[in-house]
């Protein structure tokens, strides 16, 4: 299998490399941004005197908070900011 690029023909190591390093910030602020919205929308319930019912419910927005922000942050990394670089 070749590694063609679609405009510019084969990719250097140089870019493949470039490629990593983009996707693994991506994944890694990613992950960074899920912990502390999980923190923030899930205090309540980790340090407050609430109902179990209560605690679910916070617990479940927390974990629903964070994959939707570390889903939002890899695509921003990988979607829309290299777009924005070639324009």
């Amino acid at each position: 299998m070749t590694d063609m690029h679609p405009v510019s023909g084969p990719r250097t190591q140089a870019q493949r490399d470039a490629v990593t390093v983009e996707i693994m910030f991506a994944v890694v602020t990613g992950a960074l941004l899920a912990a502390l919205l999980f923190f923030v929308c899930a205090s309540p319930a980790l340090f407050g005197d609430l109902g179990r019912a209560a605690e679910k419910t916070w617990l479940t927005g927390a974990a629903i908070t964070a994959t939707v922000g570390f889903a939002a942050r890899v695509l921003q990394v990988l979607w829309w900011l290299p777009h924005k670089r070639h324009r």
